[in-house]
């Protein structure tokens, strides 16, 4: 009888967002059916102790106890300049517990430009609030170096890390910027370019997850 092992099975991915509408963007998006049972896409509900909670919970299960974790769905843009559906990769997130460094940026973005063409990707600082942010909160947050908020970026990694070591990203679409502040996201113009391009963003993470996977040298 063979009793060698059987070959570890590579770590699955696991993408959190917060929003119904999100978590609809994303599942309605994903036609990569082979790929499925190796990706979760799991909404975590809004604000970092309900996205703390629900990662926390989710990696302390067996099959996704070593999962690649990216943090994604809409977010505030705080630069002049910045238009809905806009996408922002993260070099790092930030809030109360610090900042967490993020692996693959450079990757991410050149797969985004490839899978949603015609659309600026910004990188640089995200960070994460309790609250919506808007007014003047925004000029005193991009006065830090950030160049983006969301109330669950931030929160999804670090607790990500906290439950292990693993490769940890965050890519959000811009939904309200300075000149153009969000009401409701459904009936909003700038609402439902956001949503369109959150539903095209899956090749980028499954290329960056693949990337991950792969031997460091």
């Amino acid at each position: 009888m063979d009793r060698t092992p059987a070959a570890q099975s590579p770590a699955p991915l696991l993408i959190a967002c917060a929003l119904g509408i999100e978590h609809l963007a994303l599942r309605t998006g994903d036609r990569g059916g082979a790929r499925r049972g190796r990706v979760t896409v799991l909404r975590t509900g809004m604000g970092p102790k309900n996205a703390e909670r629900a990662v926390t919970g989710a990696l302390g299960r067996e099959q996704l106890r070593h999962a690649a974790v990216v943090a994604t769905g809409f977010c505030a843009g705080l630069a002049p300049g910045m238009h809905p559906g806009d996408l922002v990769v993260a070099d790092q997130t930030r809030d109360a517990h610090g900042h967490t460094p993020c692996v693959g940026t450079e990757l991410l973005v050149k797969e985004l430009v490839r899978a949603v063409p015609g659309r600026t990707v910004h990188t640089g600082p995200l960070t994460g609030s309790d609250h919506v942010v808007r007014g003047h909160e925004r000029a005193a947050l991009l006065a830090t170096g950030a160049i983006a908020v969301d109330m669950e970026s931030a929160a999804t990694l670090h607790s990500a890390l906290r439950a292990g070591a693993r490769p940890v990203a965050a890519v959000r679409v811009v939904v309200d910027a300075p000149q153009h502040e969000l009401v409701r996201i459904g009936t909003v113009r700038g609402g439902i370019s956001a949503f369109r391009v959150l539903r095209a963003v899956l090749p980028a993470f499954f290329e960056w997850h693949r990337s991950s996977l792969l031997p460091r040298r």
